[in-house]
């Protein structure tokens, strides 16, 4: 008796037509996309985002790609798995936000927010007439809260530099209350194609090309304007009241952030990740102690964006090619193209969400990220460097060249000429092969 083939067997039956849609154009016979105004006065004048391929949606959707990011892939395994149906739609009582956050202007304004959806944290409550009309709306955002503990920061507790007030800091142990808000990108290309001085042709061709020629709606559909793309989003963590953070009468100390899971999470010593991050929270708890308020956002952008292999290449490069901080752009170039592909034009977009006007203590040394901020219309009254004995030894090789490339500092400065005097940690005792 021949076996019963099973989902994820190739002689499975398939779970969809034999007619395949590649792509779709404007004016083709059925398509109809539900109008999304970006920038409209609220949720119902902008529409909802509609990226569902589903029979019922595939000539009415709004968007390009698909809903989840970088985990867009990992949903499709699921579903050829047979772990998922295609046309689930998720439950989503009870799921509602445990702080509203008061509309902003920027909300309705197409140029202050182009990389994620204003109204994308409370479809429920929008979209409730769509949702029981069967139409695939999912949320591109969250918002819950939770205790969390950081060992520097019990540390923090146990030597008094911080109290536990019941409130923010909720015990001995360092446990903090926070507020959390994820983020997933939404894309109005248009709007991202002026931050980065483009026209929107030549970005959506570029998209189109440089992702294997995933998304041929790219080129095919110019009146989509909305595309979700496949990379890592955002988490903003609040301590301290969230509705004080638009509060322009209160003070805020902010820490954005870029993922550097080798130190943020196992905490290499070859960078000062994991340290002003600790530090860029500990003042936020302090902020919001005092009655401000702290923030600090972490994007997934490892590596500089340029991903954690690039990264690691980078590192042997250095190690084996004498680190020195004077040669210390030079290696990642010579590998990635580029220094750096963080690219901090769109990162203002969620402090315009959260509403933040003005930023009492900006907690980061970045050049590109002031930059941004003070170029979005954000004031920065002060900007804190990272407190020198929080400085790894290995990590003054990063940290000196930044510095010498055009980072915040209150310290010294070196010439090129003593960045070539900076040395990291070689691998003499690990390798005995010079190269």
């Amino acid at each position: 008796m021949p076996a019963v083939p099973t989902a994820a067997s190739p002689t499975a039956p398939t779970r969809y037509s034999k007619h395949i849609v590649l792509t779709t154009y404007p004016g083709q016979s059925g398509i109809d996309p539900i109008p999304l105004e970006w920038g409209g006065a609220d949720a119902k004048a902008r529409g909802p985002v509609i990226a569902s391929r589903s029979a019922n949606l595939l000539k009415r959707r709004n968007a390009m790609g698909a809903h989840g990011g970088s985990y867009s892939i990992y949903n499709a395994l699921a579903v050829a798995a047979g772990e998922l149906e295609p046309e689930f739609r998720p439950d989503l009582r009870n799921s509602q936000p445990t702080f509203d956050f008061p509309f902003q202007s920027a909300w309705a304004d197409k140029t202050k927010i182009v990389s994620m959806d204003p109204f994308g944290h409370d479809i429920v409550n929008q979209f409730r007439e769509e949702l029981d009309a069967g139409w695939d709306i999912r949320p591109t955002m969250a918002i819950t809260r939770a205790n969390m503990k950081l060992a520097e920061i019990g540390e923090a507790v146990r030597d008094g530099q911080l109290e536990v007030d019941g409130s923010i800091v909720v015990d001995s142990s360092g446990e903090v209350r926070v507020t959390k808000v994820a983020v997933e990108p939404v894309w109005y290309l248009p709007g991202v194609a002026e931050r980065f001085g483009v026209d929107e042709g030549t970005l959506r061709r570029t998209l189109f090309e440089h992702t294997g020629g995933s998304y041929p709606e790219l080129i095919t559909r110019p009146d989509l304007k909305v595309f979700l793309p496949p990379i890592g989003g955002l988490t903003v963590y609040i301590f301290g009241p969230p509705e004080r953070v638009s509060d322009e009468n209160v003070k805020l100390a902010l820490r954005i952030h870029d993922e550097c899971n080798g130190s943020d999470v196992f905490q290499s010593d070859i960078c000062t990740c994991r340290p002003y991050l600790a530090f860029g929270i500990h003042e936020a708890i302090r902020e919001a102690q005092s009655g401000g308020s702290g923030v600090v956002i972490y994007f997934r952008k490892e590596g500089r964006a340029l991903g954690e292999v690039i990264k690691y290449l980078v590192y042997n490069a250095r190690k084996r090619g004498g680190d020195t901080a004077d040669k210390y752009f030079t290696r990642t170039e010579n590998i990635a193209g580029v220094r750096d592909m963080r690219f901090q034009a769109l990162m203002p977009d969620i402090l315009h969400w959260l509403g933040i006007k003005k930023i009492d203590r900006m907690l980061s040394m970045s050049n590109m990220k002031y930059d941004a901020i003070v170029q979005s219309g954000i004031e920065i009254l002060e900007r804190v460097p990272i407190p020198e004995h929080m400085i790894p030894s290995d990590s003054r090789v990063e940290i000196d060249a930044k510095i010498n490339a055009g980072y915040f500092t209150t310290g010294k400065q070196f010439t090129t000429e003593e960045l070539a005097q900076v040395r990291g940690r070689g691998w003499e005792k690990w390798e005995d092969i010079t190269h």
